[in-house]
């Protein structure tokens, strides 16, 4: 987890993620689960499917930027207020090899918090012969968004 301790300034922090998660098609389709939730943290994990693979047999790039993207994403939402939603406004992903294995994981964390921007990192790993093994890592700018509601919800003050 992170090594910093965040405060996070919504009582209702792991509620309001879980949920927006929740909301989130997308990854429904692609089968992602969110598995860790902390402070200033996030983990989310996807199962190796040939549905999702690029024409040489690896996960898509696609898809691993958006696990990839939510895991920051998610962890910088823990911090923010209520009232707010979170969109990203800019990511750069480096990939170091080719993601393959059984799973693989997105780890979310904040390096510097903000009012209203978030710089954050997720490293991605993949699960292969018994071992985690690294694959790519993204840093991202994470903006807390007023007014701008998720699918379902009302604009809230």
């Amino acid at each position: 987890m992170a090594g910093e301790e965040f405060k996070p300034r919504d009582p209702d922090w792991d509620a309001k993620v879980r949920a927006s998660f929740a909301r989130q098609t997308f990854m429904k389709t692609i089968a992602a689960r969110l598995v860790t939730v902390a402070p200033g943290f996030c983990e989310i994990e996807l199962p190796f499917r040939d549905d999702l693979c690029q024409q040489h047999g690896f996960l898509h790039g696609g898809v691993v930027t958006a696990i990839a993207a939510n895991a920051g994403g998610y962890a910088a939402f823990t911090l923010m207020p209520p009232g707010t939603s979170v969109v990203g406004v800019e990511y750069k992903l480096n990939l170091f090899s080719s993601p393959k294995g059984e799973r693989v994981i997105a780890r979310g964390r904040v390096l510097r918090p903000g009012r209203s921007l978030h710089a954050v990192q997720a490293e991605l790993d993949a699960w292969q012969d018994g071992e985690w093994r690294p694959f790519g890592r993204m840093l991202a700018t994470m903006m807390a968004a007023q007014g701008i509601p998720e699918v379902g919800q009302e604009v809230r003050a």
